[in-house]
């Protein structure tokens, strides 16, 4: 029978996790909660989380701002954002101090969905900052300065930072007040975690007293392997608290949807990769932010 084939308990699934997102209505914060995506190992899917929560949450009806730090732009680009070289971006922001609102564009995958895109200008922005003056703390300031004085509050906003350490990301931790830190179910998954615990630690001591590390999201998940399993039970008993229930699934349509300028909530709003990323942000919306 057709109703005991594998393809058709999939369908089944993604039909009732479907109609459950429809049915929920996502409460939204009372204060602006600001989340630095980090992760110094590169290709764990920092940016893909970072533009799909955004988008979901804004589907929501949040009103979202993405904050593009990264030099190669790419959640610009999976925003369907402009961001050619002679385009005002973040780095305009942050070595030369132009207000934020100068630079925000309205993305086209929703009407609450905003980015402050990169160029590649951003590239040698880390050697101009050294010598800047509170070197650490332009993007806070531009930042509050902007969302003190938009007429609309925005209920969150994402920093989508490089794959190192250096003062662009340590910008994006003073800015934040939230950590989250996507993590691949593959092995190594837990390599370099402990030297990014220990930097947000310091941040937190010196810099930032009000960042905490809220939210781990497991990506790349593959539940037919025993390796992925096996990363995902070490990364729940590491952080009981902070691992988000919802793992994301490896999908094609994840990986493609950039490369046609969108997010994969917008590209294929019934796959299993957005029906994920959904769930993931109505997991951090009801949790709300830590006390």
């Amino acid at each position: 029978m057709l109703g005991d084939t594998p393809l058709a308990r999939e369908i089944s699934d993604l039909t009732t996790r479907r109609a459950r997102l429809s049915a929920q209505s996502l409460p939204l914060p009372e204060t602006t909660r600001i989340f630095t995506i980090a992760n110094q190992k590169g290709g764990v899917g920092k940016t893909t989380t970072t533009v799909n929560l955004a988008a979901a949450l804004a589907l929501s009806g949040a009103r979202v701002l993405v904050i593009d730090l990264d030099p190669q732009g790419n959640a610009s680009t999976a925003l369907g954002i402009d961001h050619r070289s002679e385009t005002p971006s973040v780095y305009d922001v942050v070595i030369d101090g132009v207000p934020m609102a100068d630079v925000v564009q309205r993305s086209s995958e929703s009407d609450t969905l905003y980015c402050v895109p990169a160029t590649i200008d951003l590239a040698g922005s880390e050697i101009e900052l050294v010598s800047m003056e509170a070197r650490e703390r332009r993007l806070h300031s531009a930042l509050h300065s902007y969302l003190g004085s938009t007429e609309e509050p925005f209920h969150y906003v994402f920093i989508d930072c490089p794959p190192s350490l250096g003062l662009l990301t340590i910008n994006a931790f003073v800015a934040a007040t939230e950590v989250l830190i996507p993590i691949q179910c593959e092995y190594y998954a837990l390599e370099g975690l402990s030297q990014l615990l220990n930097n947000i630690s310091l941040i937190g001591k010196h810099l930032n007293p009000q960042l905490v590390m809220s939210t781990i999201l497991l990506t790349m998940f593959d539940a037919r392997t025993n390796l992925a399993n096996q990363v995902a039970q070490d990364v729940r008993e590491h952080f009981p608290t902070q691992v988000l229930t919802t793992a994301i699934p490896r999908s094609v349509r994840i990986s493609e949807a950039p490369s046609y300028g969108q997010t994969v909530i917008t590209y294929d709003t019934n796959s299993a990769g957005s029906l994920s990323y959904r769930e993931a942000a109505a997991e951090m919306a009801h949790r709300g932010a830590p006390n």
